[in-house]
């Protein structure tokens, strides 16, 4: 099993959705969340959240899917942002979940 984690700006809640339709994720959550970025931070997610006191109003999806879809749902993304350029891209991760309670 693995936890797929998506962010992206508002505007491409379609756009993930239809990621994740097409990935055939069957089940996924979605959240608002308000991103902070400090000038002195410096690291992969660089130029994703305005600096300074500005903020980004954004979602984060996750799901707990199998390899396979979330292989898949990744690969998607990928896709979109080479497809769509943009300043805000869509990112992607999958975490190995280790134990579960079910």
């Amino acid at each position: 099993m693995k936890m797929l984690v998506i962010t992206s700006i508002k505007e491409d809640l379609l756009a993930v959705t239809h990621i994740l339709e097409k990935a055939k994720v069957p089940v996924f959550s979605v959240t608002d969340t308000i991103g902070h970025k400090s000038e002195h931070n410096n690291y992969v997610l660089n130029n994703w959240f305005a600096s300074g006191d500005a903020q980004t109003s954004a979602l984060f999806f996750f799901s707990f899917t199998d390899d396979d879809k979330a292989q898949q749902a990744l690969e998607l993304v990928k896709k979109f942002n080479n497809e769509t350029p943009s300043a805000f891209p869509i990112r992607a991760f999958i975490v190995p979940v280790e134990a579960s309670s079910y």
